[in-house]
């Protein structure tokens, strides 16, 4: 991790980016692929499985019996926490549910909203070096909750053509109609078009590699919706001398495990805290199992020293972090002056790990620096809100030669005529 003291206004823009992630350079590749499986469907999805998760598939659909049989191979203590924690995910996201008001904007004319399920889904999950199946109940539960009819879930099986029995467990548990073992650009692809087994969604959600970005970012610019742009997950710690150097070590490192392209930032008003910290992230790294990928992490990571509180908000809100954890004396103040990040976690004793598994909210967040304009998926992104309204009559007589008057400002003769004929009537 680099030290950092004091950097001047000038330094922040470069201190603050993060690992590179250029996801046009693969547009070239990726929409060969894509092409390829909204041409051949099942038959190109089989290819690339072959070719890149290098396995041989006769289907690509989850059978009951394998759904039935992952139940068996999993501890009855992870599923105790799977449980628990499409429990607290459930409850928190259906605290979110959408109560229309009709609205009466004059006499006469009444407004109202209706919130809807989006009728398909499509849920992807990553393989690779870690099985997310908290994410499955992260997208899964409110997508369940805002009634969409049918939940897809993609994910890439294991060379042995299985997926991991916790991910089959967690979807189950959550309620997908259907799931397919199929994963990077093919799956987007599969989802996107529909083929002869997995369905056409409407809107894709879930994280990815590179690839999977770039491909969620091509079909989403005709074809589907999609969540939210997405890059490589990060972190960071706003800290002053109260913090514990220990927790906030543990911390940064949790977030580096993920993936070489993570970051972790610690910002901190304590000299002393920031020389701890990096002592301590010295001692637990070389503890982890994945203490390769987590040192690639941390070769974007930074130590940060500002001189006073007011500036370490200030650069916070400019960094506008995915994940935030606060480990300040004061943290409740401190927290309502933040404005930019996805996921804030208060005081010592929550850690980031808390929103990523159990606690109930979100962990499908906006990272890259899109905290400032986009926020994490919650039960708002599996429903539309349709617009409805009535204009009776005494209504039709107050607002009506006030449209005629707008709509011929407009030169738009029809929209104006469109009122005048009923004007005619209530004469």
């Amino acid at each position: 991790m680099k030290l950092i003291k004091y950097p001047s206004k000038e330094q922040w823009a470069e201190l603050l980016k993060r690992p590179a992630l250029n996801t046009e350079s693969l547009f070239d590749t990726v929409r060969t692929i894509i092409n390829k499986v909204r041409a051949e469907g099942d038959k190109a999805v089989l290819e690339y499985e072959a070719a890149f998760d290098k396995v041989t598939l006769s289907a690509l659909t989850v059978t009951s019996e394998e759904i039935q049989k992952a139940e068996g191979l999993i501890s009855d203590e992870l599923k105790s926490a799977i449980t628990l924690a499409k429990r607290n995910i459930e409850t928190f996201h259906s605290s979110q549910r959408f109560v229309g008001k009709k609205v009466e904007t004059m006499e006469g004319v009444t407004c109202w909203q209706k919130a809807v399920g989006i009728e398909k889904v499509g849920l992807y999950i990553p393989g690779g070096t870690a099985p997310l199946f908290s994410t499955v109940l992260m997208l899964a539960v409110p997508a369940k909750i805002a009634g969409c009819r049918e939940i897809v879930l993609c994910t890439p099986p294991d060379k042995n053509g299985n997926i991991h029995p916790a991910i089959l467990f967690a979807a189950q548990l959550a309620g997908v109609s259907k799931i397919f073992k199929a994963g990077g650009v093919q799956a987007i692809a599969a989802m996107a078009y529909g083929t002869e087994s997995v369905p056409k969604v409407y809107k894709i959600f879930g994280p990815g590699n590179q690839y999977v970005t770039a491909a969620k970012q091509l079909v989403s610019l005709r074809d589907v919706a999609i969540d939210m742009p997405a890059g490589p997950s990060e972190v960071e710690v706003l800290a002053d001398a109260s913090a514990n150097p220990v927790f906030v070590a543990a911390d940064l490192l949790s977030q580096a495990e993920h993936g070489v392209d993570s970051q972790a930032m610690l910002i901190t008003t304590s000299e002393k805290l920031q020389a701890e910290v990096m002592e301590e992230v010295d001692r637990q790294l070389a503890k982890l199992p994945r203490r390769e990928i987590a040192a690639k992490s941390l070769e974007n990571s930074k130590l940060i020293l500002v001189k006073d509180m007011d500036e370490a908000l200030e650069l916070t809100n400019a960094y506008a972090p995915e994940h935030l954890i606060v480990e300040t004396e004061n943290y409740l103040e401190v927290a309502e002056r933040v404005i930019n990040a996805g996921s804030v976690f208060l005081g010592s004793l929550t850690p980031e790990s808390a929103g990523d598994y159990a606690s109930g909210t979100n962990h499908t967040l906006p990272t890259n620096g899109y905290a400032k304009a986009y926020s994490g998926v919650s039960l708002d992104s599996f429903i539309r809100k349709i617009t409805f309204q009535e204009i009776l009559p005494q209504g039709m007589k107050v607002i009506g030669p006030a449209i005629e008057e707008m709509a011929a400002n407009e030169l738009l003769d029809a929209h104006k005529n469109a009122v005048t004929v009923r004007l005619n009537t209530l004469k």
